[in-house]
């Protein structure tokens, strides 16, 4: 997906494509059950969560894959062992399949994210 030019994320979603669509609602989901005080906006294109002015968290749907961006150091080094075995960037779990996407790895990044802060790549 090109970067998108919706204004929120309910327009982001309706544009994602329909095999990718549950799974980026349950990413959405789970961000906003487990990212208690953050803010939901758009930034680069895609659905982000931000805490202070300071986003930590975002997801999207790529041409190739859907992306989960993790963008906490110390959130990474601490789960350097289990996202070991994931197509993962400096800051980016890659999941070339929707039925791929580590759900309970994926709460648990959440998890830590919101315990504290921290500071962002």
């Amino acid at each position: 997906m090109v970067q998108s030019k919706a204004e929120d994320v309910d327009g982001y979603l309706a544009e994602v494509p329909e095999e990718r669509r549950d799974a980026l609602r349950r990413l959405r989901l789970m961000c906003r059950q487990e990212l208690k005080g953050f803010g939901e906006i758009m930034a680069y294109g895609m659905p982000a969560y931000e805490r202070d002015g300071v986003t930590e968290i975002a997801f999207a749907s790529q041409k190739n894959y859907v992306s989960f961006y993790l963008l906490r150091a110390d959130v990474r080094a601490a789960f350097e062992e289990r996202v070991s075995g994931q197509d993962m960037g400096k800051g980016c779990l890659r999941f070339r399949k929707p039925e791929n996407i580590d759900f309970d790895l994926v709460r648990d990044l959440l998890r830590a994210t919101a315990a504290r802060p921290g500071t962002v790549c």
